[in-house]
């Protein structure tokens, strides 16, 4: 366990920044918790896909995380590594072995035991059957990975063909939930029906694909994680998710009493919802800062000093102060302030409209007649693909699309629905993409920019950067590692590969009704904690 607090160790500085907000603050004055009721929470997007294995969005993972349980749990406030599914764990020195003891009288909503088994056929699915066109995230995770050893029927071990040091913490995402073998043996798309079969304490009881979801409390459920509240069965009798896309009508069901919680409240809707005895509960998510990623294979992106001339192009603070208010926060690099690794590095993409300018200038982008630059008869536009899996995309990047005119650039918005996103994103049809990935490890990076992950920007060898992102993957050493990852950042913005804007924070409203509404690790509901009074 020594070596697992060392591997871990630099999260709890950054983590227990996280919450803005102390979402079940007036369960103190509504007296002891109490069993009963249902949920009725308001997602601004649908769910894509019922696999916690498969899902990406937020608006996805608020209901995934409630039916699958995880081998650890990462405590929010502190950054350990905490047991949940596993009761103990060893890594080996070199961080290419994981041996994990799991709980004993664990069973699936099937009925069906937890074993070393079903440690392995969900691995070994993520790997073999979904793969990183499916679950991108997941397989990022599992880089190397070379299979699962059962030990015997409650000791699983796991390795890998190099050192992995970011996998024990990816075993605490929803995306390394342990599932029955009944949802492992399904092929990609049948796992995305809402059969999924979790250990959770919820279940799926109905789900209807666009429109709503809604779960079932486990009966007998007895094996939560180390860092909730009580145990035994969760609180509520189910949850009922509806898909509510205005903001407005989300707002008016919250203050009606329609719904007790909703996605996405806006910073007009705050006096609204505080008015009607609710209130806004918010947390920062760590990882990959909302930003473009370009294409560096098409177009004038393919030119590093337009790259590196729009991080001075943009007006961070504006972003935030006119589109999102005081919950937000410019980003100030690739990773959000409360990422294991981060590195304010505020100061080398401050707003500077001028030094954009001369580094087009010098770099031959010559403004014509309608003030957009071109080059050798090339114009220096380009789109953003984007979709509305965050409600404020549209609006931000209305506004950087004027920031960017300012400075002769002509920034195409290219609206599409979350599944033409996702097929254009893997083919990696696109200019720039316009995204964020939750994450609370340093190792997003790589997920995200290595030549092994999912390399959005289509580029090639980079060594420098390389050896960052794939050193701190090998080290165990915690202040080698963070300044890997602190190297890292560097680099991408030195060649342009990531353009950030804002930080990403939840901001929920709640009813009043509604007591202990929790914020994990990653900034995702976990309902798990939370009771209805009044009702």
């Amino acid at each position: 366990m020594k070596r697992t607090v060392a591997v871990v160790g630099m999260l709890a500085a950054t983590l227990a920044l996280g919450a803005c907000a102390g979402p079940g603050r007036e369960g103190e004055a509504a007296g002891p918790p109490r069993p009963g009721g249902t949920l009725r929470y308001g997602l601004s997007q649908a769910p894509t896909c019922s696999d916690p294995a498969q899902s990406s969005t937020n608006q996805t993972l608020y209901v995934t995380r409630q039916i699958a349980d995880s081998l650890t749990d990462q405590d929010p406030a502190t950054g350990e590594i905490t047991p949940w599914l596993a009761h103990r764990w060893q890594t080996s020195p070199d961080a290419t072995t994981f041996t994990f003891h799991l709980r004993e009288g664990v069973t699936f909503s099937d009925g069906t035991p937890l074993t070393a088994e079903s440690v392995r056929a969900t691995l070994d699915s993520i790997v073999h059957t979904l793969g990183g066109a499916k679950a991108p995230l997941a397989a990022t995770y599992l880089a190397g990975y070379t299979g699962t050893e059962v030990v015997d029927p409650l000791t699983a071990r796991v390795r890998f063909s190099a050192p992995n040091a970011q996998f024990l913490q990816a075993t605490s995402t929803p995306q390394l939930a342990i599932l029955a073998a009944a949802t492992t043996a399904k092929p990609a798309e049948q796992r995305c029906l809402g059969d999924t079969i979790g250990s959770g304490p919820f279940t799926y009881a109905e789900y209807r694909q666009g429109d709503r979801v809604t779960l079932a409390k486990r009966a007998g459920y007895d094996w939560g994680s180390a860092v909730f509240a009580h145990r035994g069965e969760a609180y509520p009798d189910g949850i009922e998710f509806t898909v509510v896309p205005e903001s407005g009508v989300r707002t008016g069901s919250l203050i009606s009493g329609q719904l007790d919680a909703i996605s996405d409240a806006l910073p007009q809707d705050v006096s609204q919802i505080e008015a009607a005895g609710g209130r806004v509960a918010t947390a920062s998510n760590p990882g990959l800062t909302f930003g473009l990623q370009p294409n560096v294979t098409r177009g004038p992106l393919r030119d590093r000093a337009v790259r590196t001339a729009l991080l001075r192009a943009i007006n961070r603070q504006e972003l935030v102060d006119t589109v999102l208010g005081p919950q937000f926060r410019p980003a100030s690099g690739p990773l959000a302030h409360t990422t294991p690794g981060y590195v304010n590095l505020a100061a080398e993409i401050q707003f500077d409209l001028p030094a954009a300018q001369r580094i087009l200038d010098d770099a031959g982008w010559i403004a014509g007649a309608d003030g957009i630059r071109a080059k050798a008869g090339q114009r220096l536009s380009f789109g953003v693909l984007f979709s509305q899996v965050f409600a404020g995309n549209q609006a931000i990047l209305e506004l950087l699309q004027q920031q960017l005119r300012a400075a002769g650039v002509d920034l195409r918005l290219e609206a599409v629905s979350n599944a033409d996103y996702t097929v254009r994103q893997n083919s990696l049809d696109f200019d720039t993409i316009y995204y964020n990935t939750t994450r609370a490890d340093g190792d997003i990076l790589r997920t995200n920019f290595g030549l092994d992950g999912r390399n959005l920007n289509d580029r090639g060898e980079i060594p420098a950067l390389d050896a960052a992102l794939s050193g701190q993957l090998r080290t165990v050493d915690t202040a080698e590692r963070a300044r890997l990852i602190g190297e890292a950042q560097r680099l991408l913005l030195a060649e342009g590969l990531w353009l950030p804007t804002i930080e990403l924070s939840q901001a929920i409203g709640v009813a009043a009704t509604v007591q202990e509404l929790k914020f994990e690790a990653s900034a995702r509901l976990q309902f798990y904690d939370t009771w209805l009074s009044g009702r």
